[in-house]
């Protein structure tokens, strides 16, 4: 009675000390996903403005405005025309340049939002020719310091983060097999008597890997449950955080928790069993 009840106790310490490793595991998973999610965001907000020669026609204007947009590295493009660009300057400086230089300085222009997997320097560079190439573009302007700047920081934010996670998914892997370890330690003399009235080592592990398998579900389910809590809690709180949250990454991060709980609870139960099946009995005493 007194053993049914260690081990009892025993399976819910486990359960509970692989529920709080997946939750660490899934909140530095959705960590890194919004994280990549704002750096997406930043990319598409920067702008790469077309101006125009003076004697491009509005005609001629829309059906480059046609070509460009067909091409895979373009999200959207604002068409501004020069009636348009010289109302916003009224309205920003409170001038009208007509009435002292006689005429419409502007010409018309386009401002070119890019995907987020082009919007950087490399790709910028390639954008900025091939865009000029044509003979009614004057100039292709963009913020070439900002964008090496936020290239820089979000490449180091990037191995800052893949560091970070290497070295916490090397903890999680580490404290669940001392958890399944440990377990597996307590039932040594069981695989013992078995191993010596003849039972193959397979029908020894079948067991263990199933109780291992309904813990790690378990712990599975509890982590998504508290993981999604939390997320739900973030977006009652502040809504504009869903635009960093989507739903394909809060469901890929349940996911991965419970595919991870699955795979790390059946290898390290498999390695554990294993290792006492090829021991001898002296070394059961140690």
């Amino acid at each position: 009675m007194k053993k049914r009840r260690y081990f009892r106790w025993q399976a819910v310490t486990s359960t509970i000390s692989t529920t709080m490793v997946l939750i660490l595991l899934g909140v530095l998973m959705m960590f890194v996903l919004t994280a990549r999610q704002l750096r997406d965001s930043v990319r598409e907000d920067l702008t790469l403005t077309i101006v125009l020669s003076d004697g491009t026609s509005t005609l001629q204007a829309h059906a480059l405005e046609d070509i460009i947009a067909k091409r895979r590295y373009i999200r959207d493009i604002d068409f501004i025309s020069s009636e348009q660009a010289l109302e916003e300057q009224v309205k920003t400086l409170g001038i009208d340049p007509t009435e002292f230089l006689g005429g419409n300085p502007f010409s018309i222009s386009m401002e070119l939002h890019l995907k987020s997997d082009y919007a950087c320097t490399d790709s910028l560079r390639w954008i900025t020719k091939q865009l000029s190439r044509d003979k009614n573009v004057v100039d292709v302007i963009y913020q070439k310091e900002m964008i090496d700047t936020l290239d820089t920081n979000l490449r180091n934010i990037t191995y800052i983060l893949l560091t970070i996670t290497a070295l916490l998914c090397i903890i999680c892997l580490s404290l669940i097999n001392n958890t399944v370890r440990l377990s597996i330690y307590s039932r040594r003399w069981i695989i013992n008597t078995m191993k010596l009235v003849g039972a193959r080592w397979s029908f020894i592990r079948r067991p263990f890997m199933l109780r291992s398998l309904t813990i790690g579900l378990i712990a599975a389910v509890l982590a998504d449950a508290i993981i999604y809590a939390g997320i739900r809690w973030m977006l009652d709180f502040d809504p504009t955080i869903a635009k960093f949250m989507p739903l394909e990454n809060v469901l890929f991060t349940l996911g991965s928790v419970v595919i991870f709980s699955f795979v790390i609870t059946q290898v390290c139960t498999f390695i554990s069993v294993t290792h006492f099946l090829r021991m001898r009995e002296s070394e059961l005493y140690k």
